[in-house]
């Protein structure tokens, strides 16, 4: 890939992130070729205007590290002096932090944008570090933003609260027991009433709890979690879940069978939360005595995990806004009346980017949600 070449993928990232984002809702092998049609019909020249007109700092590296391109708004953001700057060939002259220098080894060897800070003397610097073709990198670097560091408070305060419920909701939930053992009749019922909500509480505490760390869980590199074969630890969802699925008279569909390798770089322990929300979900949505269908396969370097159940299907506002916090879709649609947190399918989303994946949501041709879990494999 020569200059040109590198110009044209880094404008398909800065008109307006639309790539990036593409890329995280699983659309991009579709639109990707579609855009590149269009951009190389872009004149050169234009390109590199709009890149050094960015109100962002760009910078491009080859696949040896050398300095393909950087924008003069990165030039101020990483302090350099205008005539220093043509001096500079390498990344090595830019005295990149150690977790910079990580990030980009790992945007190469994974394929996957990754995120990070590069830490001045006296300033933080947002980092994006972007993958090309053939070892290309393109890094984008803004200013931290003041609502984004508000918010990353905001988290750490709900974090902070969560793990302070802990103690006093398990007391609370200790004297409940025991009440339980002694109260008759209409008290009975009150203590069963506090149970719950007990339960309910516990339950969306853990989960927050859980969601906070996945948010600061930093990716890790894929060769280091070693394969497995994800049907092994849906074996062991699906019995867990099997009592639940049994009193609706619904059954599990899983294919293929083990006639097929399937690897997926994954730290099992997290597949397993993953799966057993989102078969969870899929049976709160089934009609009793209709099958879930669990479908995997693997392509490139990919390995998809599909779960769709047989219910309604999802709204306009559902496939918007069912990975965030606290979401719930429409409660007239669920055919079982119990509930979670509001954070498991939240869970599932961090859990796919903590390792370097993503979740995405449609609905299926023949009826009912389709949600697909994508994994790395080594």
């Amino acid at each position: 890939m020569n200059q040109s070449n590198a110009l044209l993928a880094l404008a398909a990232f800065a008109l307006g992130g639309t790539t990036s984002l593409l890329l995280q809702r699983g659309l991009f092998r579709r639109q990707a070729g579609r855009f590149k049609r269009r951009t190389r019909q872009l004149p050169e020249p234009q390109l590199r205007d709009w890149i050094e007109s960015s109100p962002q700092g760009w910078v491009v590296l080859r696949p040896n590290n050398g300095l393909a391109s950087i924008n003069e708004r990165a030039q101020t953001l990483l302090k350099l002096e205008a005539s220093i700057t043509q001096q500079r060939q390498q990344l090595e002259d830019l005295d990149p932090p150690d977790e910079v220098r990580h990030l980009i080894q790992l945007a190469r060897n994974s394929g996957l944008p990754q995120r990070g800070e590069w830490s001045l003397s006296s300033d933080e610097l947002d980092l994006r570090v972007m993958p090309g073709r053939d070892g290309w990198v393109a890094i984008l670097l803004q200013g931290c933003n003041p609502l984004q560091q508000q918010l990353e408070q905001q988290a750490q305060w709900v974090s902070d609260v969560a793990h302070e419920l802990k103690t006093p909701i398990t007391a609370l939930r200790l004297v409940s027991d025991s009440l339980g053992l002694q109260a008759k009749d209409r008290q009975a019922v009150l203590v069963g009433r506090l149970q719950k909500e007990l339960e309910r509480l516990q339950l969306l505490v853990s989960d927050l709890l859980d969601l906070s760390r996945l948010e600061n869980t930093p990716v890790e590199d894929a060769p280091k979690r070693g394969a497995i074969d994800p049907r092994d630890v849906l074996g062991d969802v699906l019995n867990t879940l099997e009592d639940l699925a049994a009193e609706r008279n619904i059954s599990f569909q899983v294919t293929p069978g083990r006639d097929q390798a399937l690897q997926a770089a994954v730290d099992p322990a997290r597949l397993h939360q993953a799966l057993f929300n989102l078969v969870d979900n899929a049976l709160r949505y089934s009609p009793e005595g209709r099958p879930i269908h669990i479908e995997m396969e693997q392509w490139e370097r990919w390995c998809s995990i599909a779960v769709r159940d047989q219910g309604p299907g999802l709204s306009d506002t559902d496939l918007e806004r069912m990975f965030q916090r606290f979401y719930r879709g429409d409660p007239s649609r669920a055919r079982n009346a119990k509930g979670g947190s509001g954070l498991g399918l939240a869970i599932v989303k961090q859990i796919a980017l903590s390792q370097g994946g993503m979740v995405r949501a449609r609905n299926h041709p023949k009826g009912g949600a389709v949600l697909e879990l994508l994994l790395p494999r080594l």
